[in-house]
């Protein structure tokens, strides 16, 4: 994923996006950058690699050394950026947030017609925010070449510009996947993924852009250079997990959406009469703990913490690129509360189940220190297709998610017809699914939330939501 952050304001904006960009720490843990544009300077950039350290102790001198009345900061989760381009529409930083599909396409039709170059990384890969510069090079103007590009990218691109003379360029894409928000203050604008980080740094929410909507500002005004869509599908993943929780996307902000979501799940099980002897709800920590917490106030059973996380020196599990260290990091970071385990039947939310590598360990973990039972409940529904949109997972293929591995096991390819029976608990299939689950990684019970649950949790028109990573549906 990623997120970016920028502000166009009449007095220095430096010091106001590094805390902005800080405050989208959560969605990237690959790359950092800022640029900024000063009158007298000109354009600056600074870029580092942020995977073992967060983004703030990587650029606190950069309050030292980079000085402009506007600023962009990112963070990603894939290619360095923001990256600075000198074009025929000027010189200008750009940071984009999305997924490319066709990009190895794109560039062959780039070469073929320009006989021009990229700068190639290791490899031979491009920078996916320079593809997205060179198509926003072809047309006359930004806001044109900004609309060329979302029309033959396949996937997602939602761009963030800063332009030489200090204006900032805001574009969300085609289908508003994910959100830019604008704020406003007295003495300029922002752009943000995150609406809490706006609000947090004075700004007041003047709009929340459109899809495909383009807008251009500086310190005096905001001017939309193209106008959005009422079509959209924003990604319904971005309120289960990515979203923190404070923040508000289309109007519904993602703790109380959490809530809501527990509170299906318990009142879907009550009706069943299942767990009428659970000892204490808990999630799995951290985005599962909402989810928790509305599970616990609908069932009245006890919240507790049946262990915590050690997060002061080691706030990320997946910081190295080897798994067996990742997987000794997440060991080494749960600290049990032995009181709250040793003979329990316990209920654990946790906010999806993807390939389910640390969740087995996490339940491992509890059984080892003497619990009774592990139930699961997952906050969303099986995860069937490998996100082609915003690439919400390490999961590249299908075959990485454990529901499509389990299906497989189950039926083999076959089995791939009837997803949808897979995913719904009241079929045979769905029962099969769950009982398999449960077997490799030893839960007493396991239930997933279903898609009209999470969309009610959500509260938006269903055609207006993204569940592509649930149902395949476009």
């Amino acid at each position: 994923m990623g997120g970016f952050f920028g502000i166009a304001s009449k007095q220095d904006a430096v010091i106001d996006v590094f805390f902005g960009t800080d405050y989208h720490s959560h969605l990237g843990t690959r790359r950092g950058g800022m640029a900024a544009y000063d009158k007298t300077i000109g354009l600056q950039r600074t870029i580092h690699n942020i995977e073992n350290s967060p983004f703030r102790t990587k650029f606190d001198h950069v309050l030292e050394e980079m000085h402009g009345e506007s600023a962009i900061g990112s963070i990603s989760d894939s290619d360095p950026q923001p990256m600075l381009i000198r074009s025929h529409l000027g010189t200008y930083a750009l940071s984009t947030i999305g997924i490319i599909n066709n990009s190895a396409e794109l560039i062959e039709n780039i070469l073929s017609g320009s006989k021009g170059h990229f700068d190639a990384m290791t490899g031979g890969a491009v920078n996916s925010t320079e593809l997205v510069a060179t198509l926003i090079n072809q047309k006359g103007s930004f806001a044109e070449g900004i609309e060329y590009a979302e029309s033959v990218i396949d996937g997602t691109a939602n761009i963030l510009i800063l332009k030489d003379g200090g204006s900032i360029i805001a574009a969300r894409d085609k289908l508003g996947r994910i959100p830019i928000i604008i704020g406003k203050r007295e003495d300029g604008f922002c752009a943000t993924f995150e609406s809490y980080a706006a609000e947090k740094l004075g700004f007041e929410i003047y709009k929340e852009l459109r899809p495909g909507e383009i807008v251009e500002f500086d310190s005096e005004e905001c001017r939309v250079l193209k106008e959005g869509r009422d079509e959209m599908r924003i990604c319904s993943f971005l309120w289960s997990y990515y979203g923190y929780p404070p923040s508000c996307y289309e109007g519904v902000n993602v703790e109380s959406m959490r809530y809501r979501n527990g509170e299906i799940m318990a009142k879907r099980d009550a009706d069943l009469g299942i767990c009428d002897h659970i000892d204490s709800v808990s999630g799995i920590p951290d985005s599962g703990t909402p989810h928790a917490i509305g599970y616990a106030n609908e069932s009245k059973l006890p919240f507790a913490r049946p262990f915590i996380k050690y997060t002061p020196t080691w706030p990320r599990s997946f910081m190295s690129a080897k798994q067996a260290e990742r997987r000794k990091v997440a060991k080494m970071k749960m600290l049990p509360i032995p009181e709250l385990i040793k003979g329990k039947d316990l209920l654990f939310v946790d906010d999806s189940i993807v390939r389910g590598t640390q969740l087995k360990e996490s339940v491992d973990f509890l059984y080892d220190n003497g619990a009774k039972s592990v139930h699961m409940r997952s906050a969303c529904p099986p995860i069937m297709y490998a996100c082609k949109y915003l690439g919400f997972s390490r999961s590249t293929s299908d075959m990485d998610l454990i529901a499509r591995r389990v299906v497989m096991e189950l039926e083999g390819e076959e089995g791939f017809k009837h997803l949808d029976e897979y995913s719904d608990g009241a079929t045979e299939r769905g029962k099969k699914l769950r009982d398999a689950i449960c077997k490799k990684f030893n839960f007493a019970s396991l239930d997933f939330q279903s898609i009209e649950g999470t969309i009610k949790a959500i509260g938006l028109d269903p055609c207006k939501l993204c569940t592509y990573c649930w149902n395949g549906k476009e």
